[in-house]
C-alpha cells in the first residue's frame, strides 16, 4: 500500500512539473508570437496567478489567431477579469473556452465588457460554471451591442428561468449569434417561453440548444409557437424534458407549419429529422 501511494505521488508531481513546462513554453511563444492558430491549456491546473502571466502575453500577441482552450483549470472570477483585461486589447484571437473554471457573475460581467469592446471574439465557451441568473444577464447585455459574436456556450450554469429571459431579450435585437447552447440551466417553462418570443422575431439563431431544462409542456407548447413564426432555426435540442399529450401534439403542429427546421431532438429523447 505504501509503494503503490508513493508511485502515485511521484506520477502526480510529474505530471505536474510537466504541465508547468508546458505551460511556460506556451507563454514564451505567446511573448514571441510563435504560437500556432490553437493553444491548448485545458486541464493545466491555471489558477488566477497563472491568469496574470497568461495576460500578459496575450497583449501584445499576434500569431495566435484561433482558439485559446482553458476548459478545466481553476480560474475563477479573478483569472477572468484578468484575461476580459488582456482580451481587451487582442486583436487576434476568435475563439476563447473558458468551460469548468468556477466563474461565476463577477467573471461574467468582466467577460461581457471585453467583448464589447473586442470585435474579433466569434465564439465563448462557458460550460459548466457558475454563472447563474446575473452571469446570464451580464452576457446577454453584451449580446445586445455585440453584432459580431456567432457561438455561445452556456450549459450547466443554473442560469435559470430569470437568465434565459435575459438571454431571450437580447436575441430580439442580437443580428449574429447562430448557436447557442444552455443545456441542462433549469430554465422551466417560464424561460422557455421567453426564448419562444424571442423566435418570433430573430433572424439569425440556427443552433438551439435546450436539452435537460425541465420545460415541461407548458413550455414546450410556448416553444412551439415561435416555431411556427421562425423561418431560420435549423435544429432544436428538447431531449429530456419530458413532456405529455398537449406538448407532443403542440410540436407536432408547429414541424408542420416550420419551413427551415431539418433536426430536432423530441423531449421524449427521440432524434427527428425533418
Amino acid at each position: 500500500k505504501f509503494q503503490a501511494t508513493s508511485t502515485k505521488k511521484q506520477w502526480e508531481a510529474m505530471v505536474f512539473c510537466e504541465r508547468a513546462r508546458f505551460f511556460e513554453d506556451a507563454l514564451e511563444a505567446l511573448r514571441t508570437n510563435q504560437t500556432a492558430g490553437n493553444l491548448d491549456l485545458s486541464k493545466s491546473g491555471l489558477d488566477p496567478i497563472d491568469a496574470v502571466e497568461l495576460g500578459k502575453a496575450l497583449r501584445g500577441n499576434k500569431s495566435l489567431r484561433t482558439n485559446l482552450n482553458l476548459d478545466s483549470n481553476y480560474l475563477g472570477d479573478e483569472g477572468a477579469k484578468i484575461l476580459a483585461e488582456a482580451l481587451c486589447d487582442n486583436e487576434c484571437l476568435r475563439q476563447v473556452n473558458l468551460s469548468e473554471n468556477e466563474i461565476g457573475a463577477a467573471g461574467a460581467a468582466a467577460l461581457a465588457e471585453a467583448f464589447k469592446v473586442n470585435t474579433h471574439l466569434r465564439q465563448l465557451k462557458l460550460d459548466g460554471n457558475r454563472l447563474g441568473a446575473e452571469g446570464a444577464r451580464c452576457i446577454a447585455g453584451a449580446l445586445e451591442v455585440c453584432d459580431d459574436f456567432q457561438e455561445l456556450w452556456m450549459s450547466q450554469n443554473d442560469i435559470g428561468a430569470e437568465g434565459a429571459a435575459a438571454l431571450a431579450e437580447a436575441l430580439k435585437v442580437n443580428k449574429s449569434l447562430g448557436q447557442l447552447y444552455l443545456r441542462q440551466n433549469n430554465i422551466g417553462p417560464k424561460g422557455a417561453a421567453a426564448l419562444a418570443e424571442a423566435l418570433k422575431v430573430n433572424d439569425t439563431l440556427r443552433q438551439l440548444i435546450l436539452s435537460r431544462n425541465a420545460i415541461l409542456d407548458d413550455g414546450i407548447i410556448a416553444l412551439a409557437e415561435g416555431l411556427k413564426a421562425n423561418t431560420n432555426l435549423k435544429q432544436l435540442d428538447l431531449a429530456l424534458n419530458r413532456c405529455g399529450g398537449p406538448g407532443v401534439r403542440a410540436l407536432k403542429a408547429a414541424m408542420e407549419a416550420n419551413t427551415s427546421l431539418t433536426h430536432m431532438a423530441h423531449p421524449n429523447n427521440a432524434h427527428l429529422d425533418m
